[in-house]
């Protein structure tokens, strides 16, 4: 995230604040990933700029925040959920 134009850093601890204070949160801005036992994905758009960033629950209300990137195509790259799975994976064995 350091590496991305303060306007787009701005957007995401915003969606991030959003995320802690709303409920029920808007689909918009997280959204459960069909076909994966618990992962979510925190979308943030700013024009035509889309960034994704994938994260998990832990103890109901713990989000663990797992990989993000730059959404440049219609679907969510594969390899891209593959890594966050593996991240979700390796927390729950360490802890």
């Amino acid at each position: 995230m350091i590496k991305q134009r303060p306007k787009v850093r701005e957007k995401i601890f915003w969606t991030f604040l959003l995320i802690e204070e709303v409920q029920p949160i808007p689909e918009i801005y997280l959204k459960h990933l069909e076909g994966t036992d618990g992962l979510y994905e925190i979308r943030v758009q700013i024009a035509s700029d889309i960034f994704r960033i994938f994260c998990f629950f832990d103890e109901g209300s713990i989000i663990v925040l797992a990989n993000g990137f730059q959404k440049k195509t219609q679907k969510t790259p594969k390899q891209e959920i593959t890594k966050a799975i593996k991240i979700k994976e390796e927390y729950y064995e360490k802890k």
